[in-house]
């Protein structure tokens, strides 16, 4: 479930970025057009992004359970903060999972971002806690909720820090949810320089533009002819040159 989406290019203000496109995450979370799941997300939302370009470094973040459409505090954050890296996304709840700030993502370990669009089935009825027995306990101190999506980056993070690229990382947490169960498994990945992203059961899409910019996210945020669809059970990866390239899963 959710909507989802990550930029990387010149820096620009929020505001431009995530709230200003003609099918922004505002229209998105009211009217998606592409969700498996339903065409609302009103269980908050977050945004995430790196105030400086470079090396790895630690993003900001703002969170709510508020829906992105009734936010009377992000217009005016979003306008006045810049940023060239971005992550984004509007949630609707998994069934079980409470509506509270940390279920919201972007999830953030430095310098990643994190978020899930889907769903793991079965994470409630004993999945969760197979999967959970099988992070590290340095990642399972990290975890400060009950959703499957941090679950899903505790195991991303185990596997970055076991050398895997960040789209290898997204492969081997795939890889451990469907040994187990189904689900959708649309994860999206930063560090601020590159971006990965997965399409396992729901809808994705890339574009770049001039500059170079680059964008991943659940639905077009225009009507660019250079958005492409991400094939089903497929792997997005933008470099740091903002070059992005498709592999299978």
């Amino acid at each position: 479930m959710c909507r989802h989406m990550a930029y990387l290019g010149p820096p620009a203000d929020l505001a431009s970025l995530l709230l200003a496109p003609p099918h922004s995450l505002v229209d998105q979370a009211r009217d998606a057009r592409y969700q498996e799941s339903g065409t609302k997300n009103p269980d908050g939302f977050g945004a995430g992004w790196y105030a400086s370009q470079g090396e790895a470094h630690a993003p900001l973040r703002y969170r709510t359970t508020r829906p992105i459409w009734e936010d009377d505090a992000f217009p005016s954050l979003a306008a006045r903060t810049t940023s060239g890296a971005v992550l984004a996304a509007v949630r609707l709840a998994s069934p079980g999972a409470p509506i509270e700030v940390n279920g919201n993502a972007p999830f953030l370990a430095e310098p990643w971002l994190f978020s899930l669009n889907g769903i793991v089935d079965g994470h409630f009825e004993g999945i969760g806690d197979a999967l959970r027995s099988t992070v590290s306990e340095r990642r399972a101190q990290g975890i400060e909720g009950v959703t499957d999506s941090e679950l899903l980056f505790a195991l991303t993070l185990d596997a970055l820090d076991a050398g895997a690229s960040p789209a290898d990382a997204l492969a081997t947490t795939i890889a451990a949810v469907t040994a187990r169960t189904s689900g959708r498994l649309n994860l999206l990945l930063t560090d601020g320089r590159r971006v990965a992203a997965s399409a396992w059961g729901n809808s994705l899409f890339a574009c770049s533009a001039p500059g170079p910019s680059t964008w991943v996210a659940s639905e077009p945020l225009d009507e660019d002819p250079n958005w492409a669809r991400i094939p089903d059970r497929s792997l997005v990866e933008v470099d740091t040159a903002g070059m992005w390239r498709v592999l299978p899963l």
